[in-house]
């Protein structure tokens, strides 16, 4: 219960407002499950912990899913609304202080980064080509 009183004081430190129970998830980003193995080609799982009501945490929306594009199969993009009900219990298992935060997790699903706030597509490409992805063809800015 301390946890979860902790976690809502930060949140609302940060400046985020609840969503008011929408329950939303960004297009083609799907949840990971425990223990799922990566598609063929997946070397970067980026969960993006937030929520739809949080400015900054919007902000982040576009960069999502332009990184997503860019990198085709071998990045995987997951948000969780963690003002959600249903999706509040990834703030406790990944540990979140603030929102927006970004985990990012290598193909055996171990956390290799972490950001707090918003974080840019140019400061997230840096991250993933560091890992070893490559912009599609056609994709890259």
């Amino acid at each position: 219960m301390v946890k979860y009183l902790l976690l809502l004081m930060a949140l609302a430190f940060a400046g985020c407002t609840g969503n008011g129970g929408v329950e939303q998830q960004m297009a083609g980003a799907e949840p990971v499950a425990a223990g799922e193995l990566p598609k063929a080609g997946q070397k970067v799982t980026f969960v993006e912990l937030g929520s739809l009501n949080c400015i900054p945490c919007r902000q982040m929306q576009p960069v999502m899913q332009a990184v997503e594009k860019k990198y085709g199969v071998q990045l995987k993009v997951v948000f969780y609304d963690i003002w959600n009900p249903k999706q509040r219990q990834y703030a406790e298992k990944y540990g979140i202080r603030v929102i927006p935060t970004q985990v990012f997790l290598d193909s055996a699903g171990k956390e290799f980064f972490r950001h707090e706030g918003f974080y840019s597509e140019e400061q997230i490409d840096v991250l993933l080509k560091r890992q070893g992805l490559v912009p599609l063809s056609g994709k890259q800015r």
